[in-house]
């Protein structure tokens, strides 16, 4: 069973600097592979343009945690 739901919003967990994606980045759960621990995770900048998909486990992302302040960040895509 997959630890998130498929469109669910996930925290990075970790920097992943290959995409310019830090810590604590927000993204959307896209495609599950089923009992992989793995994920789709769309990540999307201000003006709406997601950036591509990328395949991350269940130790790259984590839940959204209650009273964690959301944050914004210039990227460069």
């Amino acid at each position: 069973m997959s630890r998130f739901r498929d469109l669910e919003l996930v925290a990075l967990a970790r920097d992943i600097p290959e995409f310019g994606l830090k810590a604590g980045d927000l993204g959307t759960v896209v495609f599950l592979y089923e009992g992989k621990g793995a994920y789709e995770v769309e990540f999307t900048i201000r003006d709406g343009d997601p950036l591509d998909p990328i395949t991350l486990t269940d130790d790259d992302v984590r839940p959204i945690q209650p009273g964690e302040i959301l944050h914004v960040r210039q990227v460069t895509v």
